[in-house]
């Protein structure tokens, strides 16, 4: 009880707070119940752009997300079983993950998701993460627009690393997803295959040794989920061979039962 008011006070010190920094929504009326805060921070966090925040409301932030995690429930690596190969399947909320890294089906931007409240893996881990994430997107984007030009925008398959800040994961691995726009082809499912390979080299030159994947590119990019999973189980399972003390632990993460399917179909 006494932790659900500490929780009921950060949330209306947030929403003002958000509220303030905004420029078009700071005559925005709140909403009286918890559920209708909840959004209105939600569609704040998602909408604001990269930029400086107030360290006390970063500390509040922090402390805020942190409990809503632990609410939301932390499953770590040990409650997951292993099916073969160092290699598992989920079905849930990735940011609910306490492995050493997640990996984000981001886009050519790397900003994470602008449309508030929208149920994209890329917007929900950012929102979970805190407004620090898309800063330190944004850094890193800058420093490569820097070196490569003003138009620069990521590549597909070119992981980027970032912290976790308040996620249970220790980092987030952000790819970009081939976009599949008239029909599959095998330069699209090479981008894919290329996208877990580059994204397992990175774990192995970061010492990071449990990973969870997302389905790259089954959502909005269009690239058919039973396609993806053969692809995505053929090419961990060949970097697993080749690097046969690299990793302990390889989570496919899985929404739809759909998806479910396909990788218990391919992994017995």
């Amino acid at each position: 009880m006494y932790e659900k008011k500490i929780q009921d006070q950060r949330l209306d010190y947030l929403v003002d707070a958000f509220k303030k920094d905004s420029v078009q929504y700071k005559e925005l009326e709140t909403p009286k119940d918890t559920e209708g805060k909840r959004r209105i921070l939600w569609s704040l966090m998602n909408i604001r752009m990269p930029r400086k925040m107030d360290k006390a409301v970063l500390s509040v932030q922090d402390e805020y997300l942190q409990e809503r995690v632990r609410e939301n429930g932390i499953v770590e690596l040990d409650d997951i079983p292993m099916i073969r190969e160092r290699m598992s399947i989920w079905q849930g909320d990735i940011t609910r993950l306490a492995v050493d890294a997640i990996v984000n089906a981001a886009n050519s931007q790397m900003l994470g998701c602008f449309v508030p409240m929208h149920t994209c893996i890329d917007n929900c881990i950012h929102t979970f993460a805190g407004v620090e994430l898309r800063a330190e997107c944004s850094r890193q984007m800058n420093q490569l627009r820097l070196k490569y030009g003003k138009d620069y925008e990521q590549p597909t398959a070119v992981p980027m690393l970032t912290d976790a800040y308040n996620l249970p994961a220790k980092k987030v691995i952000h790819v970009v997803g081939p976009i599949v726009r008239y029909e599959l082809t095998p330069e699209l499912e090479k981008d894919l295959a290329d996208c877990y390979r580059n994204t397992l080299d990175m774990c192995l030159e970061h010492g990071l040794k449990s990973v969870a994947f997302c389905c790259i590119s089954t959502g909005v990019f269009h690239f058919p989920n039973k396609r993806a999973a053969e692809i995505a189980v053929s090419t961990v399972s060949s970097w697993l061979s080749q690097h046969p003390s690299a990793m302990e632990r390889v989570i496919f993460n899985v929404f739809k039962d759909e998806d479910k399917t396909y990788y218990e179909e391919l992994i017995r």
